[in-house]
């Protein structure tokens, strides 16, 4: 089979709990005054997934949306990633129940662990995989973070949210479209920036363990801030140069929804004027690696031409971002 050019996203996806929570109720919780949250972050609102959803019951939806919109065989998707950092169980990985699921009966299927750069990464690697084999490919990006939650630390608490957003991919020999130009990036010297201090090899789940190592925590925001805006930054501009483009050519930049004052200064910094940046964290606050092909299946419909960027940074360091044609 000889390679194929380039791909094209087909199909766009999107799930949300029903559940909607409101600001009041998480400062009531933690004693802060009305207004307070959607200052610092931008948010309004976010999704909380009820008793008995899992993971896959949003991955699953998100992508059979996906899929029903590239007009797809289900019998034809090549490859399942599932980007998450909230799996159903830490073994086996979610993914193949993902794709049993869905009907994907010819289909492989992997968890990518990334972060909120999980999807950057994971649709970087289905480019690579429908360019050399010729294939579709089917990506989901999918958290339930209100699970994870420390309800007594406010920089958490106040920021993230459960959805799931999903592409299909199919081969093209169109080569302005798909993957333009992408740049990855990580820094593990700033590893414990956010963690979940349980649950791995290191420290596994045992008698005695308090709550909260099981949940997650945000060590220094203020830190996290800085180092979110300067990966997404460099990421963008560096994706931008390999892709041969200028920010005037990007017409919309739909960046990862860590914060509302990330998105600002991460798009002054590159120079993107606020409308051309795509915007949805007031109603479905940070979902992790799910926030941005939540924003794209909600920013559709787009024109074929169209050069899009999407950049985003969270845990680990991970970073990356891609510029992609329509």
């Amino acid at each position: 089979m000889s390679p194929v050019k380039a791909s094209r996203i087909a199909g766009f996806g999107h799930y949300v709990p029903e559940r909607r929570v409101e600001n009041a109720e998480i400062e009531n919780q933690l004693g802060l005054e009305s207004g307070w949250i959607e200052r610092r972050t931008g948010i309004r609102a976010r999704r909380w997934v009820v008793e008995g959803e899992l993971l896959t019951d949003l991955a699953a939806k998100a992508g059979s949306l996906a899929l029903n919109n590239a007009k797809i065989d289900p019998g034809d998707i090549a490859l399942t990633i599932l980007a998450t950092s909230t799996p159903d169980h830490l073994l086996p990985p979610s993914a193949p129940l993902l794709a049993h699921h869905l009907g994907l009966a010819n289909s492989g299927a992997i968890d990518l662990a990334g972060a909120c750069s999980g999807f950057i990464y994971a649709l970087t690697l289905a480019d690579g995989f429908v360019r050399t084999q010729g294939r579709p490919v089917l990506v989901v990006a999918a958290n339930i973070l209100s699970r994870r939650i420390n309800p007594a630390e406010r920089a958490s608490a106040v920021l993230f949210a459960d959805a799931a957003g999903a592409v299909v991919l199919l081969p093209t020999d169109n080569r302005e479209k798909g993957l333009l130009g992408a740049d990855l990036a990580s820094d593990g010297s700033r590893y414990d920036l956010i963690s979940i201090p349980a649950g791995g090899s290191k420290q596994p789940f045992g008698p005695g363990m308090a709550a909260e190592e099981c949940l997650m925590t945000m060590r220094n925001g203020r830190e996290m801030f800085a180092q979110a805006v300067q990966m997404m930054t460099r990421c963008a501009e560096r994706a931008l140069a390999s892709a041969g483009l200028l920010a005037a050519d990007v017409s919309r930049f739909v960046p990862h929804q860590a914060n509302a004052r990330i998105v600002d200064v991460v798009g002054e910094n590159i120079g993107i004027e606020p409308e051309r940046i795509v915007r949805t964290i007031a109603e479905y606050g940070n979902s992790s690696a799910a926030t941005i092909p939540l924003s794209l299946s909600l920013a559709r419909p787009f024109v074929s031409g169209e050069k899009l960027l999407l950049t985003a940074a969270g845990a680990g360091l991970t970073g990356g971002a891609v510029v992609w044609g329509i």
